[in-house]
């Protein structure tokens, strides 16, 4: 990002901390959640907030938020993509830089399970909640379920992510849920990728709740996606996860996905900001032609 623009982002912030709210008012919001293609392409950029900053072997890779921005910028302005997920400081900023008109907008909610901390599946709401995303304009909250069977606080998460789950939807917003069963693996929490835990996982997240009626499912991609997403009716949508050298065979996996009946689009974050050989724009576009 260009250092003018970079100092203008920080001259609001000291000067007008009120032009986040304003710029909330003025954009333009999206008539649906999915785009002309039938379907929700989103970029996903609530990462750093958890201290997860690694993409691919750059370990500090979202540290830069310039950067990140510049690439966040480039991906949405790309024809097909018609949404972004973020916590309020990225959300803000996209807001401030006129990025977000016209955009499904889904503000990411607990990040308090930081990554590598021995608190990691204590999943608290540490970011937006739903009462803030309905009196911003924004189209939903977003949250990570981590179901760990020999972490106690699995349970508070659970009840956290329920009661989020019916509080959106009282204000007929998106809850889009991201489950997984994960274990401690040599003090870190790693996430099961098998079909039958995400079967599970899919089934106790599409539970959560008073209501089920605006709830949607961001899932991986395991081996039998058939199977795994015969699990419920819920529309889910397929996230990125982990930058890989491969990037062929992960649009092949994306584009089997979404052959299937309820998955309904794309949540990529990293590995389409920081892909092999860095060209976003190429990314995006090969992503967007798989819908």
């Amino acid at each position: 990002m260009q250092a003018d623009r970079l100092q203008e982002l920080v001259e609001l912030r000291v000067h007008r901390p009120e032009a986040v709210a304003e710029a909330a008012r003025r954009r333009r919001r999206p008539g649906s959640l999915l785009g002309e293609h039938g379907r929700l392409m989103m970029i996903a950029a609530d990462h750093p907030a958890r201290g997860a900053l690694r993409a691919g072997e750059r370990s500090l890779a979202m540290a830069d938020r310039g950067d990140l921005l510049d690439r966040l910028c480039l991906a949405l302005s790309r024809p097909g993509v018609n949404g972004v997920l973020g916590t309020p400081d990225v959300i803000e900023d996209l807001l401030l830089l006129g990025a977000l008109d016209g955009k499904v907008v889904v503000g990411s909610m607990n990040r308090g399970g930081l990554a590598g901390t021995a608190f990691e599946i204590d999943d608290r709401f540490t970011a937006f909640d739903a009462a803030n995303i309905a009196a911003a304009g924004y189209e939903g909250g977003k949250m990570l379920v981590r179901i760990d069977p020999e972490d106690r606080a699995t349970a508070a998460t659970l009840e956290a992510c329920a009661r989020a789950v019916g509080e959106l939807a009282g204000h007929r917003l998106m809850a889009m849920v991201e489950p997984f069963i994960s274990h401690r693996v040599d003090g870190r929490v790693r996430n099961e990728l098998t079909p039958e835990a995400m079967i599970r996982a899919s089934t106790v997240a599409a539970g959560l709740g008073t209501t089920s009626a605006h709830t949607w499912l961001k899932v991986p991609i395991v081996d039998e996606m058939e199977r795994a997403m015969a699990a419920t009716t819920l529309p889910a949508l397929i996230l990125g996860g982990e930058v890989t050298e491969d990037q062929d065979a992960a649009f092949a996996s994306w584009s089997k996905a979404l052959a299937l009946p309820t998955v309904k689009g794309l949540v990529i974050g990293r590995s389409l900001l920081y892909p092999p050989g860095d060209d976003v724009a190429a990314a995006v576009d090969t992503a967007v032609g798989l819908l």
